[in-house]
């Protein structure tokens, strides 16, 4: 061969490498995806189904398995969770680099509220009532946590939850399915960022598919049995708002619904969610989900489980082992078609595609740049300001606050004052590498704002938990000392999340009778309250002079509760979930049905649907929460008062702050439809717009209401709307209506 044919030979070859490469760049995802489905052995696709744990942390039952770095050469395994750092994650993915195939691990890890920088727990965050400040919280942890080399987070968590006793609450939205939708909506978007496969984004994943949060008694993991019209109409909105933001995964869950637990449950994964949703993503199980269904007495053994949870539409196996040992023999065996195994890994692999990871496996693992995030300044200021806006002010007697520079001696008393990581709450990641140092405590937020002429005293007065009121005495003596008293008391952060339900939600220990002991000096006492969950405080609600519910604020809680306490921020939280008098209340919701014989007020508690030893009414409603000023509600008008099918109307209302600070108000739109083909709840949220009025401004704002609004699920499960009359409210809560009319809907 002479020297001038090797050339144009090499030309010819490098040019059809190039158009191959080129072609293969143009090439769809889906593409992709099939020529390397045509690759894999039976062995390797069951592998992209089954997700194992690291060894650094776990969040369930571990099984010790000495071989996964084998397992994962050999195409074993497709996913790893709690994984996180990016040399932890480059190594693992090394491993998987010497696979036949060489195809890339998802790294999945539980980023509910925030990596580092570590925001409000959810429920807190859903306060705000704010969807830009819950998107933003989101898009931060996802460039935190894909500069420590993570794909994939489990959350949001979008379950409606009615039941604080359920320790999983903290994680949600609240009790309402409109609220709970948009906020499924923003967290979703905030995760995942315009399009797959920006490196500063995480697949979300809405969890847990289905009414986990209607377990019986609040009891984890515990059974759910509800009519499917509740289903539709209460609990799987938020699902329905996450699928339509394009979410990427779906997380089923641990309960059975009405018998049929939820890892095999056909009629949620297959018919609902792939089928009439059309849901494009895949499918995880819960933490060993798929073998606990043994324990449900729904199968007998893990073959039986791997069986039910891949036909019922479960793509990928958390934990369990049970595809890894099962699925080669099902198939095999004629149980499962192989077109059920080729479903789930094309789900899977289209994911790894989108995000890039054939292209660069390494494409998350790269350390300056996670350096750079993880010290990004810009976090923790967005972290303190959400948090600011996730703080409710619940009492506000005399107009105590805000405090102003007159208090010359402070003191800061309880078990919470100095604590540390209290404050970041359940589900926040260790992330590998990263002390505590960058939480700001109580304390120090308090130490930061006050000027040089203010004194801070200390006492811890009692701790968390406990009997023990030693420390009584001298929290009385500081608090003699001072001119005014703040008391932070509450739960710890492992009181409430998985496997943190309570059957008494009261604050816990002796934390109210060191309040009873302060208020003996006369001084006035402001109260924060520290929690995942709305907690039953008669006493405080009724003796404070003022009440903050702070809630679980995260790294940057001592700065946010200072720029409340001081006016820096003027509060402007509602709550998005009942609070009770009694644990006896549960479950205490606003839109409830009215009975054949209503309980209107407490005047009479015979003959009505109400406990004759206990009010009909929450401690705190969903929807309330004050401000440092007023606001007055006036001019109510309504467009027109009939409407036709399919059109709508314009309701504008005018809001006036009366006060004498800037504040922000969460005016809120609640419907009653008087009579339906079924009944329907005496209100239900279905607008609210959050607006910033300074002392004397007015603005006059509009919701419209159309068919959507009106429309809900019949006995049939049709999504209808009815003629009829229909009551207009708008208010300042959910018992808090301000004005209100009616209009026909001909």
């Amino acid at each position: 061969m002479n020297i001038r044919f090797t050339i144009i030979l090499l030309l010819i070859l490098s040019v059809s490498f190039q158009s191959s490469l080129a072609q293969n760049k143009r090439k769809s995802v889906d593409q992709k995806v099939d020529s390397l489905m045509l690759l894999m052995t039976l062995e390797e696709k069951i592998g992209q189904m089954n997700q194992y744990n690291d060894d650094q942390s776990a969040t369930g039952p571990e099984t010790i398995d000495p071989d996964k770095a084998g397992q994962i050469i050999r195409g074993e395994v497709g996913s790893l969770l709690n994984c996180n750092g990016t040399v932890r994650t480059a190594g693992w993915q090394k491993v998987a680099m010497q696979s036949r195939l060489k195809i890339p691990l998802l790294f999945g890890q539980d980023v509910v509220h925030g990596y580092k920088t570590t925001f409000p727990i959810p429920l807190a965050e859903a306060c705000s009532w704010d969807m830009e400040a819950i998107e933003l919280s989101a898009r931060i942890a996802a460039t935190e946590a894909s500069a420590g080399g993570i794909h994939w987070t489990f959350a949001p968590m979008v379950d409606i939850a009615r039941d604080p006793r359920w320790g999983r609450v903290m994680e949600g939205a609240g009790e309402d399915p409109y609220l709970g939708s948009l906020i499924a909506a923003a967290r979703v978007k905030g995760f995942q960022g315009d399009q797959p496969g920006e490196v500063n984004s995480l697949m979300a994943c809405a969890k847990h598919f289905a009414a986990y949060g209607a377990a019986i008694g609040g009891r984890d993991y515990n059974s759910v049995d509800m009519s499917n019209r509740l289903l539709w109409e209460v609990y799987l909105p938020p699902f329905k708002a996450a699928v339509d933001a394009g979410v990427a995964t779906i997380m089923n869950s641990f309960n059975d619904l009405n018998g049929i637990p939820a890892t095999g449950n056909q009629y949620l994964q297959r018919e609902i969610l792939k089928g009439k949703w059309n849901f494009s993503g895949f499918v995880v199980s819960d933490w060993g989900s798929v073998g606990e269904m043994i324990n449900h007495g729904s199968v007998a053994d893990e073959y039986e489980a791997a069986l039910s949870a891949v036909t019922a539409g479960c793509d990928m196996d958390m934990e369990s082992r049970c595809y890894k040992n099962n699925l080669l023999r099902l198939v095999k065996e004629n149980k499962v078609p192989l077109a059920l195994i080729d479903e789930a890994v094309r789900r899977i692999l289209r994911k790894k595609f989108e995000l890039g990871l054939f292209d660069d496996p390494f494409k998350y693992c790269n350390p300056e740049r996670e350096q750079k995030e993880l010290n990004n300044p810009a976090h923790p200021a967005a972290a303190r300001k959400i948090a600011a806006r996730s703080i409710v002010l619940l009492k506000n007697q005399d107009h105590l606050l805000p405090l102003d520079n007159s208090y010359k001696t402070i003191a800061f008393i309880g078990p919470l004052v100095k604590a540390v990581k209290q404050n970041k709450g359940f589900w926040d990641v260790e992330v590998q590498g990263v002390d505590s140092g960058f939480i700001v405590s109580q304390w120090e937020g308090l130490k930061r704002r006050l000027d040089a002429g203010t004194n801070l005293l200390y006492a811890k007065g009692c701790n968390i938990d406990g009997n023990n009121k030693d420390g009584f005495d001298e929290a009385i003596a500081v608090a003699a000392k001072s001119d005014v008293v703040i008391l932070s008391i509450g739960e710890r952060r492992d009181m409430s999340g998985e496997a943190k339900s309570r059957s008494n939600i009261c604050i816990p220990g002796v934390q109210e009778d060191l309040l009873k002991a302060l208020l003996t000096t006369g001084k006035p006492v402001i109260v924060l309250i520290n929690g995942g969950r709305p907690m039953v405080f008669d006493y405080t609600a009724e003796h404070a002079n003022a009440i903050l519910y702070t809630w679980w604020l995260g790294s940057e809680a001592g700065n946010a509760i200072a720029d409340v306490l001081f006016g820096d921020y003027n509060p402007s939280a509602k709550l998005p979930i009942s609070f009770p008098r009694s644990v006896g209340q549960i479950p205490i919701y606003y839109s409830y049905f009215n009975t054949g014989r209503p309980a209107t007020d407490d005047s009479n508690r015979f003959y009505n649907s109400s406990y004759n030893d206990l009010s009909i009414y929450p401690r705190y409603e969903f929807g309330f929460g004050l401000s440092y000023t007023s606001f007055a509600y006036s001019n109510l008008q309504l467009s027109t008062k009939k409407i036709k099918a399919g059109e709508s109307l314009t309701a504008s209302v005018t809001i006036t702050n009366t006060g004498k600070y800037e504040g922000e108000e969460i005016v809120q739109l609640y419907l009653k439809d008087k009579v339906g083909s079924i009944v329907r709840p005496v209100k239900e949220l279905k607008d609210f717009k959050k607006i910033s009025l300074k002392p004397g401004e007015s603005k006059t704002i509009s919701f419209i209401i159309g068919k959507e609004k009106l429309s809900f699920f019949n006995q049939n499960l049709e999504w209808v709307t009815e003629p009829g009359e229909f009551s207009l409210m708008i208010g300042a809560s959910s018992a808090d209506i301000r004005l209100e009319d009616r209009f026909e809907l001909l």
